[in-house]
């Protein structure tokens, strides 16, 4: 890969019934990337939220002005969250792609948005990790520490991914990267995150890691249920049958 570091940066945010996140979210990013100089835009991908989720990304785009926030629907159907990704692209101007949760789990990791890391190893993907370093989870019970930990546990021993947190959803792609791995990607859900890693490294993209603090949301309900472990599970298996 060409020796790149991001010129600007697009997040994308995909977003359903996060009114009470998105002003705190969006704020945060501004301040993070405003202080370290990169330029960047927001792009919102609202999934048709009921609770008035578009009307704040609105207010969002008037404040900090339509070039640095953007808001995109997908109406009308609910999409899988990599959907909303290959949505978002198409509108993205940067030359590196963020994707994060908008739920605010990751509200102490924005350091990672500087950049830094990508460009000490000049990596296609930087993705966070709450397995290493200072990276933890915080207001996690033990079942959900268990399952996550456990779901991790399996996927190194069947994939051998070459990175420690597979199913974390904090990343940083070089833009071609993600594109290239939106076309191999089938995986819906929770799998999703799982599959652009092991398809990085089998295609031989290098992959950075940065510790993070995984908070769980502030607001909302977690969408991790019991059949989203099941379809995790699923997910893994035909990913160690098909790799």
């Amino acid at each position: 890969a060409m020796a790149t570091a991001p010129q600007r940066l697009s997040v994308l945010l995909p977003t359903y019934n996060e009114r009470d996140n998105l002003p705190l979210l969006v704020c945060m990013l501004v301040r993070t990337f405003r202080d370290s100089g990169i330029d960047f835009e927001i792009i919102i991908i609202d999934d048709g939220s009921p609770d008035g989720t578009q009307e704040v990304a609105e207010q969002l785009e008037k404040i900090y002005g339509s070039d640095k926030i953007v808001m995109r629907e997908m109406m009308p159907v609910l999409f899988p969250p990599g959907t909303a990704y290959i949505h978002g692209m198409k509108h993205a101007t940067g030359n590196f792609i963020v994707i994060m949760d908008a739920d605010l789990s990751h509200h102490v990791s924005l350091y990672c948005m500087d950049c830094g890391k990508q460009k000490e190893g000049n990596f296609d993907i930087v993705s966070g990790t709450r397995y290493k370093g200072n990276g933890g989870v915080y207001g996690w019970d033990l079942k959900r520490k268990l399952i996550s930990r456990g779901a991790n546990f399996l996927t190194q021993v069947l994939l051998r991914p070459g990175a420690s947190d597979l199913t974390g959803s904090f990343r940083l792609y070089r833009k071609e990267v993600l594109q290239k791995l939106m076309e191999k990607c089938v995986s819906k859900g929770y799998v999703f995150q799982m599959e652009m890693i092991v398809r990085a490294r089998q295609l031989g993209y290098t992959i950075g890691e940065v510790p993070i603090s995984f908070v769980d949301r502030l607001y909302g309900e977690s969408k991790l249920g019991g059949n989203e472990i099941v379809s995790f599970l699923k997910g893994l298996l035909t990913l160690f049958a098909t790799t």
